[in-house]
């Protein structure tokens, strides 16, 4: 990949609901300002921007960006649906591996509407149509969510052919909502039990309401860098991306299979390229932040990369694996669930918690001697990113 690309400053806002946030630009030039007062580098540093969201007009980047301040730099307004925080990242990631630039700032932002994702323009062919297609072929379509209606249906081909329970979708909010309590960027702090999120609406078998990440508003930003750069700016030991891949749909996406259509083989074999460009596996990895916009994925992501064994999901839940004191604590942040799914913000969002918890610095939430952290970020359309992150 060429040169060793290090994140030396992160910065988010508090996530919101809709209607209750400030306009995207102001949210975003907070978490910009953020990152780079984390860096401590000025933003005339900056020699390149990537600016990532899915809703709005054109050059939003530049918008969010003028508010930090008129340099000049070259802006790249980057959308990728449910991903696209963290393709920012990457492409900042390659600017500075390739050696076009040494200091690189990723934002990402959203300011959502109420209720459920839906389509914007219906006069054209729609991205995820081929998509859509597989999930009629299989199952049909309700007057539920398209989105729910997706990944529900994965969970339920989960349920069939493993026989997991319908709790233990549920227990996976219980995990969600329990470490969001800690973390103060998250947009619900309250715990809730097992009893009330089964107790909640059913929007698609097997998801209830508290099963499914709500429509947030919110931005977060990263600064990377080269290690010349790193080290003329004071930072000697800082965390640095030691793997980076993303993969689009394969053949098997467009099967008969809802948990391929979802991106089952996206997070496979982007986990594989990860694995062996770091030199490391999933066994040597201690906190995690993947792509829990449903329950059923959360799940689903557990095996894809190679947390537990395909069908040992269940038992990895039940058994505390994915929490504290287990295997690799999993979304510490509260993840989509909990902490909010801001789209362009959530890839960037996940990358400052890891950072974060590399450095130690992430208090309540402090995964004991983390080291080697993933970020699994996914949107359908489809794209999937998988990167890991080391410090020395």
């Amino acid at each position: 990949m060429g040169r060793r690309v290090n994140v030396i400053g992160v910065g988010m806002i508090k996530f919101s609901k809709p209607g209750q946030s400030e306009d995207y630009h102001v949210m975003a030039s907070k978490a910009a300002r953020a990152a780079l007062a984390d860096a401590k580098v000025p933003y005339e540093a900056v020699e390149q921007v990537y600016a990532g969201y899915v809703y709005g007009d054109s050059t939003c980047g530049e918008r969010a960006t003028y508010e930090v301040g008129l340099t000049g730099v070259p802006v790249f307004n980057v959308n990728n649906n449910c991903s696209t925080g963290s393709t920012a990242l990457m492409l900042a990631r390659q600017a500075i591996a390739g050696g076009a630039a040494e200091c690189v700032l990723a934002l990402g932002f959203e300011k959502m509407e109420k209720g459920a994702l839906g389509i914007k323009y219906d006069d054209r062919e729609s991205p995820i149509g081929k998509h859509a297609k597989v999930m009629v072929d299989v199952q049909g379509f309700t007057q539920a969510p398209p989105a729910a209606q997706m990944f529900g249906g994965a969970g339920r081909e989960y349920r069939w052919k493993y026989g997991a329970k319908k709790e233990t979708f549920a227990q996976v909010s219980v995990k969600a909502r329990k470490h969001a309590s800690n973390n103060p960027y998250a947009l619900f702090n309250q715990v809730l039990s097992l009893e009330e999120i089964m107790a909640s609406d059913e929007v698609f078998d097997p998801l209830t309401r508290y099963q499914c990440c709500p429509p947030t508003c919110g931005a977060a930003a990263a600064i990377v860098c080269s290690d010349e750069f790193a080290k003329k700016h004071g930072q000697t030991s800082p965390v640095w991306i030691a793997a980076q891949a993303m993969t689009t749909d394969y053949e098997s996406s467009f099967e008969t299979s809802m948990i391929k259509m979802v991106g089952y083989d996206m997070t496979v074999n982007a986990g594989k390229k990860v694995y062996e460009e770091a030199g490391l596996g999933p066994e040597d990895v201690q906190v995690c932040e993947l792509h829990d916009c449903f329950t059923a994925n959360e799940i689903l992501t557990y095996e894809g990369l190679g947390l537990c064994k395909e069908g040992e999901a269940e038992k990895f839940i039940w058994d505390g694996q994915n929490t504290y004191g287990g295997k690799v604590v999993t979304n510490p942040s509260g993840g989509l669930l909990s902490k909010g799914h801001p789209l362009g913000a959530t890839g960037l969002a996940q990358c400052a918690e890891l950072v974060w918890q590399l450095r130690g610095t992430a208090e309540k939430r402090q995964v004991p001697g983390a080291r080697v952290a993933l970020q699994h970020n996914l949107g359908l359309g489809g794209a999937c990113v998988v990167t890991m992150y080391r410090k020395d």
